[in-house]
């Protein structure tokens, strides 16, 4: 049962890389690829948590912890950096 919850969550991730994929190269403004780009390591940290679980060791964990908290810090890097374009 945990391997098709495992599945699930991998054949989700990859399609919302897909379509944040997407999303960037078509987004019409910055905020729309800021936007895909944070949905893109979303999904890079699913991943990294579904191998922790399918492989039953917490490494993959801390990598996703690492990943949420760069993430986090860029995400606000590019929003100061989009709103200092509106502003000017």
């Amino acid at each position: 049962m945990m391997a098709v919850a495992v599945w699930t969550l991998v054949m989700g991730s990859l399609v919302a890389v897909a379509l944040s994929t997407l999303r960037i190269v078509r987004g019409p403004t910055y905020a729309d690829r800021i936007v895909a780009l944070d949905i893109l390591l979303a999904a890079a940290i699913a991943l990294c948590v579904a191998a922790s679980v399918y492989t039953a060791r917490t490494v993959y964990l801390d990598v996703a912890i690492g990943l949420a908290l760069v993430g986090f810090v860029a995400t606000i890097g590019w929003a100061r950096l989009v709103e200092k374009g509106a502003e000017s």
